[in-house]
């Protein structure tokens, strides 16, 4: 860990909508809108939480959640994988899919307001006619603030989920933290566009394999140094459907650097201060200093 970070280890247990563009080669580009959400108390401590759920069993991730939560009531936000509460088997999507007023969901509301702590945690949405691989957000009180579908779905995945159609920034204890789920972290411009719309932190909640953990252990410091904002990365670890998911949970300054990560691909609670921002302004705020020109010569 970087000198100066406090960390606390223990045992498992309004601004308008902003837009983007995007497309292939030889496409038009389309506006992608970042839905953003309301303010409130600026968060201290966070809890990442590399955890390994109970395949399809919404209800006892649940009550880990919970239990979490419990163990670490002086966190103002707390943060579970990609597709926690349910697993990640895409074969039966269908049977771990839990709707916003399902009795799970109401089990982290009531666990958030019981101990004062923000949520932010993967799950698969069951809407009305449809699946989404998503994220949610739930404040100190107990409230939903948001939720944000997966733009960008990886292989097989697309046959499961619907696509969302907007990115999201939530206002969670003070922070505006811009939300991305897994293979979105791939992507600058996803980031980007976030940090543009206003994000000063970012969250990435991932069930990301050990195939791929080299790509997410650049792209996680990536992000946060190509916008010069902390990064808050999350992934799960265990075995589930013949997959190894990698762990590599930390959080990154705005450096790129990383200020406090997860022991191995073992399960790891922890509760770290968030790095504050050293870089404002200057040539080093990528942000505050887009590029004007970003038309290309292509010579033959």
């Amino acid at each position: 860990y970087h000198e100066g970070t406090n960390v606390e280890r223990a045992p498992h247990p309004d601004r308008a909508g902003s837009s983007i563009t995007r497309g292939s080669c030889g496409q038009p580009l389309e506006p992608v809108p970042v839905v953003l959400w309301p303010p409130g108390e600026v968060v201290s401590g966070v809890l990442l939480a590399q955890l390994n759920p109970v395949p399809g069993d919404p209800a006892t991730n649940a009550a880990t959640v919970a239990a979490t939560l419990g163990q670490h009531s002086g966190a103002g936000l707390a943060v579970f994988p990609d597709a926690f509460l349910g697993g990640y088997d895409l074969g039966r999507v269908g049977q771990a899919a839990v709707a916003l007023d399902s009795p799970e969901i109401a089990v982290i509301r009531g666990a958030a307001k019981g101990t004062n702590t923000a949520v932010i945690i993967g799950f698969s949405e069951l809407r009305r006619d449809s699946i989404s691989s998503s994220l949610l957000a739930v404040d100190g009180d107990g409230v939903i603030v948001g939720v944000h579908r997966r733009t960008m779905l990886w292989g097989e995945e697309a046959d499961v989920f619907e696509e969302g159609d907007s990115l999201t920034v939530v206002n969670l204890m003070g922070r505006r933290i811009g939300l991305m789920l897994c293979y979105e972290v791939e992507f600058p411009e996803i980031s980007r566009a976030l940090a543009i719309a206003g994000a000063d932190l970012l969250v990435t909640a991932s069930a990301n394999m050990a195939a791929y953990y080299d790509d997410h252990d650049l792209a996680s410091r990536a992000r946060a140094l190509d916008n010069r904002i902390p990064h808050i990365y999350v992934n799960r670890v265990g075995t589930e459907s013949g997959a190894q998911f990698a762990g590599g949970t930390r959080v990154v300054d705005d450096q790129g650097r990383i200020a406090a990560a997860a022991t191995g691909a073992e399960e790891d609670v922890f509760v770290v201060e968030l790095p504050d921002r050293s870089v404002f302004d200057g040539p080093s705020d990528y942000v505050r200093h887009l590029p004007d020109v970003t038309n290309v010569a292509v010579l033959s």
